[in-house]
């Protein structure tokens, strides 16, 4: 009962990991796509840093998305090596 529970969590918050993982190249281009969004955060967020006040907030949001980002690979990877299954 509890496992289905982590996977419709998972399933519902990382839907790129699973719909596209098929392949090497579809894991590649999952990766690549959470990089892209993690730098593209960074540089959002660098350039809000330099706001007094923002800076914690704008900092521990950054650091969600790169967690985000980093789950998000990992389980497009176990998906693909079958460890995960859809």
């Amino acid at each position: 009962m509890k496992g289905d529970f982590t996977m419709e969590f998972l399933k519902k918050f990382f839907p790129r990991s699973f719909s596209h993982s098929n392949t090497v190249a579809q894991v590649i281009i999952t990766a690549i796509i959470y990089l892209v969004v993690g730098a593209v955060a960074g540089v959002a967020i660098g350039i809000l840093s330099f706001i007094p006040v923002v800076n914690l907030i704008v900092g521990i949001l950054g650091s969600l998305v790169d967690i985000y980002c980093l789950v998000g690979i990992v389980v497009s990877i176990l998906v693909y090596l079958k460890v995960i299954n859809k």
